[in-house]
């Protein structure tokens, strides 16, 4: 008796996960990588103090200035037009991957690079960037921080020789510890990993990202200090069931606002490309228009933190208000579109934060609570990641009661923004350069649907005993498909017979009356059983190049079903169809449509 072939893969036991004993490698992994990221953010901050303190103080020091209180006079136009061009010459002459503002970077490394950065992007983008906001560039430190801090994760991921996926992870890792370092909201780091940095939700890449924040956040005190980066008074912190439905249309607005941004920042960008200079020179045009935002007013200059503080602390008059509004997005749009280096999260918040403080004035609640809000929106419509910005404001103030209303005003932004804009802030620099992000998930058809569920049962076979001859003339004249089965006596899957088989025996003409059996005796056949996920069977399906793959019982060998290429097209069709068909009913008229 000829007994089955051996499948080339064996159907995994099922599980709920896919994670296995490297996530603890990776796990360990994360901890020197959080600690580095942590450090990478302490260094960054000090860069920036001392690019400061050398620009617009003229002396070596790294006290936190803000260029606001620099008296430079009318030198305020050429500072940055001079910080520009020093980066515009790294751009040119060290690596062009410094430019822009770090995330949209991070992204296409970890989705098209293999989730490789090189060692002179760790180096010259903070360097660069330094350069940027100490020069009164109006970006923050956040997008650079990512850009190190993932540098860091995937330096290491590739010393000890990992794989891309193990080498995304620590990369995520790298990028959500620095993250933490420089702002302190562990939360809103893992949630950023997980909304827009990860594309995937697995044990495998959650638990590094975690260990790594949590890291970086044990060893912030010793380097920034603790507590919140922008605590604000909230003696006039309003109740939620008063603030809830205004939250919600305040967020809606930072919607249109984020749009526009958004529309706005890729057509300055589009007038750059068009400009008769190399992209060299581009920063330091961007520059001329930063130092005459400064002479309009100084507070649109460097990253803003002080801004941030003043909106929540409401100590700003409403004309310093409407300039960080209008000027500081001008200058940051401008800067940004001509390729500079600097991140845009702090800019946001300030614009959101600016425009929830104008409306706070006739809400009610503090000024400083509406500017909350208003941060809380703008990035979440900005980035597409509501949770985190719902999250890291509360965290960044430290005002946990205002939860239900960042939430609400993260997804009434979210909501405007997703309706409006066709991609994010991040991914429309990515889709102008020709690759589509989707960023959305769902479970996978393939992974949660099982082979008995799609297959084609009891399918048509052909016996082992029947000859060359035989075989020849059915495939010539009834077969319907390209292959079938081959089984013995009793049904015990021997081997798969194909056109292509049967057209090479016509052509050699000398194996009439062998069986199919002698014939394919030497032939390897995959098989997948009943239980096995569809998944499965299509890896199966390009690892041999076999478009049909015999379904056989796991207890009795007999084969029970086929699955075909057509089936899996089938079964992603009908996720498909689940989203598009509308129709009314009830579950039983529903029960008895899927059985006729």
């Amino acid at each position: 008796m000829t007994t089955p072939p051996t499948s080339t893969t064996k159907s995994r036991q099922l599980r709920d996960h896919s994670a296995n004993w490297r996530m603890i490698i990776l796990a360990l992994a994360a901890l020197p990588i959080g600690a580095g990221a942590a450090c990478g953010a302490w260094i960054l901050l000090k860069l920036i103090a001392i690019a400061t303190n050398l620009f617009w103080f003229g002396r070596l020091s790294t006290v936190n200035l803000d260029p606001v209180d620099a008296r430079v006079g009318l030198a305020v136009v050429a500072i940055p037009v001079i910080g520009s061009v020093m980066i515009g010459l790294m751009a040119r002459f060290g690596s062009d991957k410094i430019r822009g503002h770090g995330i949209p970077e991070a992204i296409e490394a970890i989705l098209y690079g293999e989730s490789r950065l090189s060692l002179k992007v760790a180096i010259l983008k903070p360097l660069s960037s330094a350069i940027s906001i100490g020069s009164g560039g109006p970006f923050g430190a956040e997008g650079p921080i990512i850009m190190t801090g993932g540098a860091i994760g995937s330096l290491f991921a590739q010393r000890f020789k990992l794989s891309a996926a193990e080498r995304k992870t620590l990369l995520v890792a790298g990028a959500a510890a620095g993250m933490t370092g420089i702002f302190g909201t562990p939360l809103a780091a893992i949630l950023l990993a997980v909304e827009v940095l990860l594309f995937e939700w697995k044990p495998r890449s959650f638990v590094p990202v975690v260990l790594a924040v949590l890291i970086a956040l044990g060893v912030r005190p010793f380097l920034l200090g603790a507590g919140p980066l922008f605590p604000f008074a909230a003696s006039s912190m309003p109740v939620w069931w008063q603030t809830g439905g205004l939250a919600l249309g305040l967020g809606a607005i930072l919607g249109f606002e984020a749009a526009l941004l958004s529309s706005l920042l890729y057509r300055v960008e589009d007038v750059f490309h068009r400009l008769p200079v190399h992209w060299m020179w581009w920063p330091a045009i961007g520059g001329v228009v930063v130092g005459i935002g400064g002479l309009i007013d100084a507070h649109v200059l460097g990253a803003g933190y002080s801004n941030i503080q003043a909106l929540l602390d409401g100590s700003l008059t409403i004309r310093v208000v409407l300039a960080l509004l209008v000027v500081k997005a001008i200058v940051w749009l401008v800067a940004l579109g001509s390729g500079t280096s600097g991140g845009v999260l702090a800019p946001l918040l300030i614009l959101g934060g600016a425009l929830g403080a104008l409306v706070g004035h006739f809400l009610p609640g503090s000024v400083g609570f509406w500017a909350l809000i208003g941060m809380a929106g703008i990035m979440s419509g900005a980035m597409r990641a509501p949770l985190t910005g719902a999250i890291f404001v509360v965290e960044l103030t430290g005002h946990f009661n205002a939860l239900p209303s960042t939430i609400a005003a993260s997804a009434g932004a979210y909501a405007v923004s997703v309706l409006i804009m066709r991609r994010s802030i991040l991914t429309e620099k990515i889709a102008r350069r020709g690759r589509h992000i989707l960023q959305e998930y769902t479970v996978d058809p393939l992974e949660f649907l099982q082979a008995e569920q799609v297959m084609t049962a009891n399918p048509v076979t052909l016996p082992g005993d029947m000859s060359i001859r035989e075989a020849v003339d059915f495939f010539s004249k009834a077969a319907a498909h390209r292959s079938y089965p081959v089984v013995d006596r009793d049904s015990r899957l021997l081997a798969l017979v194909s056109r292509s088989d049967a057209l090479r025996w016509q052509v050699e003409g000398d194996l009439d009356e062998t069986s199919l059996t002698e014939a394919l005796s030497d032939a390897s056949q995959p098989f997948a059983y009943p239980e096995s996920p569809i998944g499965e069977v299509a890896d199966l399906m390009v690892e041999t190049g076999i478009g049909r793959i015999p379904i056989v019982n796991a207890d009795t060998d007999r084969v029970v079903g086929i699955l075909s290429r057509h089936d899996l097209l089938k079964a992603r069709s009908t996720g498909r169809r689940a989203e598009q068909n509308r129709h009314r009913g009830s579950a039983s008229q529903a029960d008895r449509k899927g059985t006729t």
